[in-house]
């Protein structure tokens, strides 16, 4: 899960974290009052949305009096910012971040993650602060400095030292770091993070160190342990299918092809997708009903499917292990008829009573097309949604 820039500084906060004097607002007239509450005469209006990129994409002004604050507020408020970590349809803006605005003298870039194959948190550090991290990687692998963290032991002070080092910090920035860092690390633990971003991380003109932009992501699995974590999530983020998809427990992500998927297993769904590919074919989404199926979550599934006007065909494959193949089929049967599908949909069964559902599905006058196996089911499927395109 996500959550706005304002929502990470509040954390930061919390954990020793410095950041610029600011707040959200949520119309020309309470940014105004914002900039009227904090000292200085230039002011920052940054678009508040789940992607990055948003100075490039018009998302972040400097405003030199409280009319251009009004006037940029109002030029954001409403729209959809689209960057390139978003899709051509953007992101809707309903807040902005009004905030002071410091001279800065260098930017730095400090992150924080779970690096899956050496199983530690670790430290991404690199002087060259406000860029993609990830043209820096590429183009200049020499300018990243990684920590990875013993569980065991937690972060050292001889860590953060080197972390100093390789950024060019001097004298008493090595102190101010090494706070940020174990605050970025309290709260990681605290609150099951799974990243967390600082870039650029700026070094002011009297030498402060200062986290002048902010990204959490947090992990979706323990989120039931973090209520006030969940109460920060805005739907309006997010797409409208996945909000409503988990909700009923489903696993669902847009993708931009017409071939809708069901299947049970998030392997299993990620080979079927792959298939499809392979026989010319363009997944509309990845959807895993999950092993304990039932009727009522196969409808919602081809709701779900079903909302997305650029499906033409559906593929069902569903491996019957915890729940057996015949009762799949009857739920099957009664979504199809509920939801009223009018699209062609390709069934493959196989597992526990697999004959006993196939028959369900045969001859049912339905535009239901049973397969043998997943190959065969993809070409068909494939087949069926380039006529009806």
């Amino acid at each position: 899960m996500n959550i706005h820039e304002y929502q990470a500084k509040q954390l930061f906060l919390e954990y020793g974290i410095p950041v610029p004097n600011g707040k959200q607002a949520a119309t020309a007239q309470q940014a105004v009052d914002v900039a009227a509450q904090l000292a200085g005469d230039t002011w920052v209006v940054k678009a508040q949305v789940h992607a990055g990129g948003r100075g490039k994409a018009g998302g972040v002004k400097v405003a030199k009096s409280s009319g251009e604050v009004a006037e940029f507020t109002k030029a954001m408020l409403g729209r959809q910012l689209v960057t390139h970590q978003t899709d051509a349809a953007g992101l809707p803006v309903k807040q902005v971040l009004i905030e002071k605005t410091y001279p800065i003298e260098r930017e730095l870039y400090l992150s924080l993650l779970v690096d899956r194959s050496s199983e530690r948190m670790v430290f991404i550090a690199s002087a060259a602060g406000g860029m993609d991290i990830e043209t820096v990687a590429h183009d200049s692998p020499e300018q990243i400095q990684s920590i990875k963290i013993n569980p065991i032991t937690g972060l050292q002070a001889h860590q953060c030292r080197t972390v100093a080092y390789a950024l060019g910090l001097k004298g008493k920035q090595h102190q101010a770091l090494e706070k940020i860092m174990r605050g970025m690390v309290d709260l990681f633990l605290a609150k099951d993070a799974s990243q967390i971003e600082i870039n650029p991380l700026i070094v002011t003109n009297n030498g402060e160190l200062m986290a002048l932009d902010a990204k959490i992501n947090f992990d979706d699995n323990a989120l039931a342990l973090h209520p006030d974590i969940l109460a920060l999530k805005d739907p309006s983020q997010e797409d409208d299918r996945e909000n409503i998809a988990q909700q009923f427990g489903l696993n669902y992500i847009t993708l931009e092809g017409n071939i809708g998927c069901m299947v049970n297993g998030a392997g299993l769904a990620m080979a079927t997708m792959d298939l499809v590919k392979l026989k010319g074919g363009k997944p509309a989404n990845f959807l895993d009903v999950g092993g304990g199926t039932n009727v009522e979550k196969v409808c919602e599934a081809f709701k779900l499917i079903l909302s997305d006007t650029h499906v033409k065909a559906v593929l069902v494959n569903i491996f019957g292990g915890i729940v057996k193949c015949d009762v799949i089929a009857q739920g099957i049967l009664a979504a199809i008829q509920e939801v009223h599908v009018t699209i062609p949909v390709v069934v493959r069964l196989e597992g526990t009573n697999v004959e006993e559902g196939r028959a369900l599905l045969s001859n049912t006058g339905l535009n239901l097309y049973a397969a043998d196996d997943l190959a065969h089911a993809s070409e068909q499927v494939v087949a069926l949604a380039g006529e009806a395109a």
